[in-house]
């Protein structure tokens, strides 16, 4: 079973930077999908960015040109960049990996939590202004 392991999350001033990891453990797949999902207080979780095995990566509209996404497939590690965070960016912050035919990177927008297969316990991100 994959496992997901989250960290890289804390408290920051708007304007302010953090790079989040998730360390990607057990059984690798041909194809798949790896995204980052979050969901703040009283909201439903929504997706971020997200990568497949392609290479290919996209992101919401809400973070265009300020996060990044990547991954290091030697290390099994995910990485989520963010630069110039916002207080709306506060929420908790969650990694998770599901077949590549669901990944928006091939399907725009769809950001569907239903589609993903493995979670990780999430990192919290607090953006003060």
């Amino acid at each position: 079973q994959v496992r997901l392991a989250e960290s890289g999350g804390g408290s920051v001033q708007a304007g302010g930077s953090l790079r989040l990891s998730c360390v990607a453990s057990g059984p690798t797949y041909r194809s798949y999908c790896m995204g980052w999902f979050r969901q703040g207080t009283s909201k439903e979780r929504e997706g971020v960015a997200a990568w497949d095995s392609e290479g290919s990566v996209t992101y919401t509209d809400s973070v265009k040109g300020r996060f990044t996404i990547s991954k290091d497939n030697a290390k099994n590690i995910l990485y989520l960049k963010m630069n110039s965070l916002k207080p709306e960016d506060t929420a908790k912050y969650y990694c998770a990996q599901g077949p590549a035919d669901s990944c928006p990177t091939v399907r725009p927008g769809a950001w569907d939590v239903d589609e993903y297969n493995y979670w990780g316990q999430g990192t919290q991100v607090t953006v003060s202004s």
